[in-house]
């Protein structure tokens, strides 16, 4: 287990440069991507926080000794409440998402389905995993969720597509291991993650034996390429701010004729199993969701609530019905959360798994209302969140004292605590982060329409319907 970020950096600065942003390679100390970095560095440095820090430390199921949770395997309810506590107090205390919770996801996933599948079927892959398992534990690595293929054409099953390569397969099997050739997108935080936990992207049938494969291989390792962008905050220059230090980048993933040892393979072929990675890490991710999204809730309600405060319009009936529906929506997304891990149950491989329609609920409420929030927090604020002149404007000689006098509101507050908390609304709701965190509010870890089928699947709807004909007297002809 690493004992700061220092060593995380000493690792991540040592890789192969194998990215590429605006047509030019670069390497991972590039300061576009010290934002990301910074950010995933407090998963390290916040183990001496006094809330925070107790919540990083798991017992290892495996050794016994003390790991970062975020390379842990939930082995009760307790975990996961442990896990919902964390999520929630460091987006609280970042302001941001927490970008590390996709690995541990799909670890969770990797050891339930290499454990079935070798039940089923007679392999070892499980045995390959819990080995590859401990190695990551020991070394505290950072791993991105690497699941989501190009897809091509959507009516087309991967077998069926002009390019085999739109989605993710195996081109070559050889006695020392595989070759894997395709592309998987959307990987936040990829960039700076030291390894790549790779899976497939939707259910399969025996014809799409080849593009069924879970495998994890270094981030820099030979053939793979990463295409990348990335979001920060604009420089303060005159006012810091401790949000602004952090940012995200994220990358399409190129594998090309990727060269994968058998240890390192924990699924090839076995189509019957080839939706479950991708279930189980979704499931995984969007109860992370039910924690994350309360807590980035609290942030827009806080800042809401701020700016009526600085308004004067705190005690207005349409503010406090606007702030109540945030903080509803807020509660019940965490509280379905909570229950979630309260119902949970254990997987044959001994890893819990929260109770799936409860998740689906919740991650379902925070997408569907991940607009309204944004809505809200810039109806309250008004148009200058949106149109506030730039910093330096604040500080110049001859503007600056004007802006100041003009941006005044309630009596008694004053104008360097307005310039500050509109600067930060502006960042929320008109930054460059902005289109991001809503569109990754909506469709991270699935869109509402994913939630909605899987609820409908897992939701024991004919038992509620037999109750209902109970109530009502009718009964069945036989």
């Amino acid at each position: 287990m690493r004992k700061s970020s220092a060593e995380y950096k000493k690792h991540l600065f040592s890789m192969k440069n194998n990215l590429w942003m605006n047509g030019q390679k670069i390497s991972r100390d590039d300061p576009r991507l010290e934002p990301g970095i910074n950010l995933m560095s407090q998963t390290y440095d916040l183990l001496s926080h006094p809330k925070i820090g107790p919540l990083l430390r798991a017992k290892s199921h495996l050794t016994g000794k003390e790991i970062n949770r975020f390379c842990h395997i939930h082995q009760t309810s307790e975990d996961l409440m442990t896990r919902h506590d964390l999520t929630k107090e460091f987006q609280l205390h970042t302001g941001t998402c927490i970008q590390r919770c996709g690995g541990c996801d799909t670890l969770n996933a990797f050891d339930i389905v290499s454990y079935n599948v070798d039940k089923l079927k007679g392999t070892d892959y499980h045995k390959r995993f819990l080995k590859y398992l401990q190695y990551f534990q020991e070394n505290d690595f950072v791993a991105p969720i690497t699941i989501t293929d190009p897809k091509g054409d959507r009516t087309l099953r991967p077998h069926q597509q002009h390019d085999p390569d739109q989605y993710l397969h195996v081109v070559e099997r050889k006695s020392d291991g595989i070759v894997v050739r395709g592309a998987k997108f959307h990987n936040s935080m990829a960039p700076y993650g030291e390894e790549l936990l790779v899976a497939p992207t939707r259910a399969l049938r025996p014809e799409d034996k080849d593009w069924c494969v879970c495998f994890a291989v270094p981030a820099d390792w030979e053939g793979v390429k990463m295409v990348c962008t990335y979001v920060q905050h604009r420089p303060r220059k005159k006012m810091p701010a401790f949000y602004t230090q952090f940012g995200s980048a994220e990358s399409s993933t190129i594998f090309d004729n990727v060269f994968v040892p058998w240890e390192r393979v924990f699924m090839c072929g076995e189509t019957e199993f080839g939706h479950e990675p991708g279930r189980l890490s979704s499931l995984y991710h969007r109860y992370n969701y039910s924690a994350c999204k309360p807590a980035a809730i609290q942030i827009l309600l806080g800042a809401a609530a701020l700016a009526a405060d600085y308004n004067g319009i705190e005690r207005t009936q349409h503010v406090q019905a606007k702030l109540a529906d945030m903080i509803a929506t807020g509660q019940l997304i965490y509280a379905t959360g909570s229950m979630a891990a309260i119902n949970a149950k254990k997987a044959p491989s001994g890893t819990m798994v929260p109770d799936e329609t409860l998740v689906h609920a919740a991650r379902y409420l925070a997408g569907s209302k991940i607009y309204h929030e944004y809505e809200t927090l810039s109806d309250i604020a008004g148009g200058l969140a949106s149109t506030l002149p730039y910093e330096e404007d604040f500080f110049n000689p001859e503007v600056g004292p004007l802006l100041h006098k003009y941006i005044a509101r309630k009596k008694g507050v004053p104008p360097e605590h307005i310039h500050k908390l509109w600067r930060y609304i502006n960042e929320l709701v008109a930054g460059a982060n902005t289109g991001r965190a809503q569109g990754g509010g909506l469709h991270g870890g699935g869109s509402p329409i994913m939630e909605q089928i899987a609820m409908r699947f897992t939701y024991d709807l004919e038992k509620d319907k037999e109750n209902v004909k109970r109530l009502c007297g009718i009964t069945e002809s036989k």
